[in-house]
C-alpha cells in the first residue's frame, strides 16, 4: 500500500502539545489542525434534529402507524421455574378483534435441559411464552389475560448468596455456551466452567491475565487494604422501551426498531427466518435512549415477525415498563473482594480481586478491567464468577462491569491514601501514569476547589459536607466494519448515508459537522440519512465506538467526493485540481484569488446526477493494540463530588459534580457536555437510588414500575460542571472518540468517597440510602 509521511498534532493543548510524524495511507485526507483553527469541528453546533424533537415532529418506533397495522402483546410466565404442561388459547382465539396467536415452542439448544415437552423450560418471571396480535392494544391485553398456562413448578433461587450454596436449586444443570456482552467489546463469558450455579472464573481480559506473584507483592507491602464491596442490580429504564413494528410482505421484511444496532437486528432477523440479508431492512430514525440492552432483536422482534407472517399485516409490538424491568436486561450486581498493598512511598505492590455477580439466567456479571489497568501494579490477579439465578437476564449497561469495579477500587485507593497519610488526589498523582488524567485532576481540582476538603467526619452540625474524587479508564474501541456513502448532487445538495443509528447522542450532527468542515459548507447544507440498513453498514452504538469508527470514513468519503468535484472545476478553469479548495461555499484557487465559483455552480459541471463515494474505516495510523480494533491510548476521566449528609435523617444530597473527561478531538462541545451530564445523573441514580427489589419467596420483582423503582428527579440532580480535555493522539483522519461509557464510570465511587469524608464512616454497599447512613452512624439497628 502506498503511504506518505505527515506531521500531526499530538498531545494536550495548553499542556504538552507537539507534533508527531506518522506514515499514513496516501489516499487519506490532509491533516486537520487543532480545533481552534477549524471552523465547525469542536464548536457548539446545534443538533440538526433539535427542531423535530422539541416540536414533536420526530417519529420514534412507537409512533409508527402503517395501513392495516395490528397491535401485539407478549404472553409471559408468572412463575420463576417450571415445566409448562399446557397452554390453552381457546378463549383468547375466540375474542373478537384477535387476528393471531403465536406460541414459542421448544427448540432444543445448548444450555437448556431437554424437557421433551412442547414448550421451553421457564427460568424466570417474565420469560416470554407467546404473543397475540389484535385490532387494538386493549384487545391484545384482554386476549393475553384469557390464555391459561399450566405449570409443573420447580424449586428456584433468587438471592445471589443463596444461589451460591451447595444445596441451592439449580438454574441450569448443563454447561452454558459462551456469551458476549453486547456493549463491552472483546469480552466473552464462559459458562462451561464451574459447579452448580457458580460459573467461571474469568481470570483475564484482552489486556492479559494474571501478572507477577501476589504473595511477594503483599509481603513487600507496608500497608494493606482488604475489603468487600457490594453493588445492586440496576435495570434499564430508557424513555422509549424496547420494541418494533414489523411489516412482512411476500418477499421483504421491513423492521422499524428502537435499537442501538440496526445491522445486528437485520442479521438476527435474517438468521431466525432463514432470509437473505438483502430481504430484511431495519430502520431507526429516532430512538428514545438505549444504554446497552438494545443491540439485538430480542424475543419481541421475532414475535412481531411471526405474527405479521401469520396475519399478512404490519404488527406493532412495544414493551411496557414492567416488561422492560423484568426481561430486557439489567446491570448485574456484585460482591467483590479486594486486597491491595502499597509501600510507604505509595507504590502499589499487589492487587487481588475476586467477585461474584448475577446476571440472572445470563452470563456477564463481572467487574471489568478497572483494577487490572487503571494503576500500574506488578502483581495482579482477578477471579470473576457468574452466579446463575432465576431472575431476568442481564445485559450490557453503559460500561459493563467497570462501573461496579470502579466503586470498589476507587474506595480502596482512598483508604490506602488515608493509611499512608496522603491526600487522595495527591496519591493518585503519585501512582497514576496517565498524562490526560493528570491534566484532568489539575483542572478539575482548581474548578472544584479541592483545597476546601477537611478531614473525614470533622464537620460540625447535623448536616455534614464531604468532598470525594473517583477516576476511570475506558478503552478506545473501533469497529472496522463501519462504512459511509457521501453524495454530492448536481443541484448542490450534499448527503451522507450509513446504517449507523443515532440513539440520542447526536451522531447525525457530528457526521454533518465532519462533512461540512471538509467541504467548506455550513452544517445546514448537509443532509444526513442514517439508521437504515439499506445504506452502508455502520457500527452499533455500544462501548463508545461510534465516533471513533464512523467519523474517519465520513471524512475520507467526503474528501474523495470533493476531489472528484474539484477535478471538474479544474478542467473548466484549465488548471490543476491540487491548486483548488472550497471555503465558505466557494471554490477558489490558491494561485489566483480572482478565480471563484459558488459550490452550487460547481456541481452543475457534473455529467451525471451525482458524485458518490463510499469509504470504510481504515486501520489507525500506526496500527492497533489488538487487530480487531483496540486502539492505543484510553479515554480518561476524573470526577469530583460534593455531598451534604443529614446525620439525623440519613438523607444524602449530591450538591455538585465536576466531571473532567477526554475523548480525543472533541467534535461538538455542547453534545459532549450533554452526554457527560447524562452519565453523571445516571451515576448519581446508581449510587443513591436505583435498586431492583425481588421477592425471594415468589421470584417476582416488587418494583417493576416507574414509581417504586427510584430514580432522581430535578431536585435530586446536582450542579454539574464539565471539563473537556482536548487530546490529540494522531491515530485517524478525525482523531475523535466517544464519551458515552466514561461519563458514567467514576460517579458512584466519587460520591461514596465524599460520603465518607462527610461522616467519617465508609459505606461499602450501594445504593447509599438513609437507612445505610443511619446504620453506619449506629443510630438504628
Amino acid at each position: 500500500m502506498d503511504t506518505r509521511k505527515e506531521k500531526l498534532p499530538y498531545g494536550i493543548p495548553g499542556h504538552n502539545l507537539s507534533e508527531i510524524e506518522r506514515e499514513i495511507p496516501i489516499e487519506e485526507p490532509p491533516v486537520w489542525p487543532v480545533n481552534d483553527k477549524l471552523k465547525i469541528i469542536g464548536k457548539r453546533v446545534t443538533r440538526i434534529d433539535a427542531h423535530e424533537k422539541v416540536t414533536g415532529k420526530a417519529k420514534y418506533t412507537s409512533d409508527i402507524k402503517l395501513p392495516g397495522m395490528l397491535y401485539a402483546k407478549m404472553l409471559r410466565s408468572n412463575v420463576p421455574h417450571a415445566v409448562i404442561t399446557s397452554i390453552d388459547i381457546a378463549k383468547a382465539e375466540s375474542l373478537p378483534g384477535v387476528h393471531a396467536i403465536h406460541l414459542i415452542e421448544n427448540a432444543q439448544k445448548e444450555g437448556e435441559e431437554n424437557t421433551n415437552g412442547k414448550y421451553p423450560m421457564v427460568k424466570y418471571v417474565g420469560q416470554p411464552l407467546g404473543g397475540v396480535a389484535a385490532e387494538s392494544l386493549e384487545i391484545a391485553k384482554d386476549a393475553i389475560s384469557l390464555i391459561k398456562v399450566s405449570y409443573e413448578q420447580k424449586p428456584f433461587v433468587i438471592d445471589i448468596e443463596a444461589a451460591m450454596e451447595i444445596n441451592a436449586p439449580i438454574v441450569f444443570d448443563v454447561p452454558i455456551t459462551q456469551q458476549e456482552d453486547g456493549g463491552d467489546v472483546g469480552e466473552t463469558h464462559d459458562g462451561s466452567k464451574g459447579e452448580g450455579n457458580v460459573r467461571g472464573p474469568s481470570t483475564s481480559s484482552f489486556f492479559g491475565g494474571p501478572r507477577g506473584d501476589l504473595e511477594v507483592g503483599f509481603r513487600e507491602a507496608d500497608v494493606l487494604v482488604e475489603r468487600t464491596y457490594r453493588t445492586q442490580v440496576h435495570t434499564h429504564m430508557p424513555l422509549e422501551t424496547h420494541g418494533v413494528v414489523v411489516d412482512w410482505n411476500a418477499d421483504h421484511m421491513m423492521v422499524y426498531a428502537s435499537t442501538q444496532n440496526t445491522n445486528s437486528v437485520r442479521n438476527e432477523m435474517a438468521s431466525v427466518f432463514n432470509l437473505p440479508k438483502s430481504k430484511v431492512r431495519v430502520f431507526c430514525d429516532f430512538m428514545g435512549g438505549g444504554f446497552g440492552a438494545k443491540h439485538s432483536a430480542g424475543s419481541f422482534g421475532p414475535m412481531a415477525a411471526n405474527l405479521a407472517k401469520k396475519t399478512g399485516r404490519p404488527v406493532w409490538l412495544m414493551l411496557d415498563r414492567q416488561e422492560e424491568h423484568l426481561a430486557e436486561g439489567n446491570r448485574p450486581n456484585s460482591i467483590q473482594y479486594l486486597k491491595i498493598g502499597a509501600r510507604k512511598d505509595g507504590t502499589l505492590t499487589g492487587i487481588q480481586q475476586r467477585s461474584h455477580g448475577t446476571a440472572g439466567v445470563n452470563l456477564g456479571a463481572g467487574v471489568g478491567r478497572i483494577a487490572q489497568i487503571l494503576y500500574p501494579c506488578p502483581n495482579f490477579a482477578t477471579e470473576q464468577y457468574d452466579v446463575l439465578t432465576n431472575a431476568g437476564p442481564g445485559a450490557a449497561w453503559r460500561a459493563p462491569g467497570n462501573v461496579q469495579g470502579a466503586f470498589g477500587l476507587e474506595q480502596a485507593i482512598d483508604e490506602l491514601a488515608e493509611k499512608l497519610e496522603i491526600d487522595p488526589l495527591k496519591y493518585r498523582d503519585l501512582i497514576d501514569q496517565s498524562e490526560v488524567r493528570k491534566v484532568e485532576r489539575q483542572r478539575g481540582a482548581k474548578l472544584f476547589e479541592w483545597s476546601r476538603r477537611q478531614p473525614a467526619g470533622s464537620g460540625k452540625g447535623i448536616i455534614k459536607k464531604g468532598l470525594g474524587v473517583g477516576q476511570s479508564t475506558w478503552p478506545r474501541f473501533v469497529t472496522l466494519d463501519s462504512s459511509v456513502e457521501v453524495k454530492i448532487h448536481n443541484d448542490g445538495g450534499v448527503e451522507i448515508r450509513s446504517s449507523v443509528q443515532d440513539i440520542g447522542t447526536g451522531t447525525k450532527t457530528i457526521l454533518a459537522q465532519v462533512v461540512a468542515e471538509e467541504l467548506g459548507l455550513p452544517v445546514a447544507a448537509i443532509t444526513v440519512n442514517i439508521g437504515d440498513t439499506f445504506f452502508p453498514v455502520g457500527p452499533g452504538s455500544g462501548g463508545s465506538v461510534v465516533t471513533g469508527s464512523i467519523t474517519p470514513p465520513a471524512r475520507n468519503a467526503t474528501y474523495e467526493a470533493k476531489k472528484a468535484l474539484l477535478k471538474l472545476v479544474a478542467k473548466k478553469w484549465e488548471t490543476d485540481s491540487s491548486e483548488l479548495f472550497i471555503e465558505n461555499g466557494q471554490v477558489g484557487s490558491k494561485i489566483d484569488a480572482s478565480m471563484k465559483m459558488p459550490f452550487k455552480e460547481a456541481t452543475k459541471l457534473m455529467r451525471t446526477s451525482q458524485i458518490s463515494k463510499i469509504a470504510s474505516r481504515s486501520d489507525d495510523y500506526g496500527g492497533f493494540q489488538q487487530p480487531w480494533g483496540l486502539a492505543y491510548g484510553d479515554l480518561g476521566s476524573v470526577q469530583f463530588a460534593e455531598v451534604s449528609v443529614n446525620t439525623d435523617t440519613g438523607f444524602v444530597k449530591v450538591d455538585k459534580i465536576v466531571a473532567a473527561h477526554s475523548c480525543g478531538r472533541p467534535l461538538n462541545i455542547g453534545q459532549l457536555e450533554s452526554q457527560i451530564n447524562g452519565g453523571v445523573i445516571q451515576g448519581v441514580s446508581y449510587a443513591l437510588y436505583e435498586n431492583r427489589v425481588m421477592d425471594n419467596g415468589t421470584g417476582h420483582m416488587m418494583n417493576a414500575n416507574v414509581d417504586q423503582y427510584k430514580v432522581p428527579f430535578s431536585m435530586e440532580i446536582p450542579e454539574i460542571e464539565t471539563i473537556i480535555v482536548e487530546e490529540y493522539s494522531a491515530l485517524s483522519s478525525t482523531d475523535a472518540y466517544g464519551i458515552g461509557e466514561p461519563a458514567n464510570i467514576a460517579t458512584a465511587a466519587a460520591i461514596a468517597n465524599a460520603v465518607y469524608n462527610a461522616i467519617g464512616v465508609r459505606i461499602y454497599e450501594i445504593p447509599i440510602t438513609p437507612s445505610s447512613i443511619l446504620k453506619a452512624l449506629n443510630k438504628v439497628s
